[in-house]
């Protein structure tokens, strides 16, 4: 029916044909000196790892464009597109090798996963920039939940929660 909200997912199975595909989760040139490590681990609500869940990352360039390249999903090893899709492995773990975003630095992220109805948004800020209206409007015992931490060794960790006392803040993007 024209104007219903229609339901995002149905019942599989699935396959995963392009899902993931190849490199998904090296958006950044192959070799490039400014390359910068995000991992970390998609939890549910009992906090235990969840291994088919699939990550995707939208991001600005470097120069803070936002243009991407024709056929995001392609990549000639040399052209960023600020796109990558990255799945976990059986103990919940992801890993992206991208560059830092101009412009405001954060990554858009949507996860898909079993036993949700519909994929959750999100954000995943490498640094807390000044006056960000998102950051402002949480709780500041929410805040920490979209904040990744820098490692010794120069990546970045960032853990989703799906639930329980420290779950990510997931943001929604209905009209209303």
């Amino acid at each position: 029916m024209p104007g219903h909200p229609t339901p995002s997912q149905t019942i599989g199975p699935y396959f995963g044909i392009a899902l993931p595909f190849a490199d998904g989760g090296d958006p950044a040139p192959a070799g490039h000196p400014a390359a910068l490590t995000l991992h970390g681990a998609v939890y549910d609500a009992e906090g235990a790892p969840v291994p088919d869940a699939l990550l995707e990352f939208w991001q600005a360039a470097p120069d803070g464009s936002r243009s991407g390249a024709p056929g995001s999903l392609r990549r000639d090893g040399v052209t960023f597109t600020g796109f990558a899709r990255v799945p976990t492995d059986d103990n919940g773990r992801y890993r992206l090798r991208t560059l830092a975003p101009g412009g405001p630095p954060y990554l858009a992220l949507c996860l898909f996963a079993r036993g949700l109805p519909e994929h959750l948004f999100t954000r995943v800020y490498l640094a807390v920039p000044p006056g960000d209206p998102l950051l402002a409007a949480l709780p500041p015992e929410r805040r920490g939940t979209l904040l990744a931490t820098a490692q010794a060794d120069g990546s970045h960790h960032f853990d989703l929660r799906l639930g329980g006392p420290a779950e990510t803040v997931f943001l929604s993007f209905r009209p209303e």
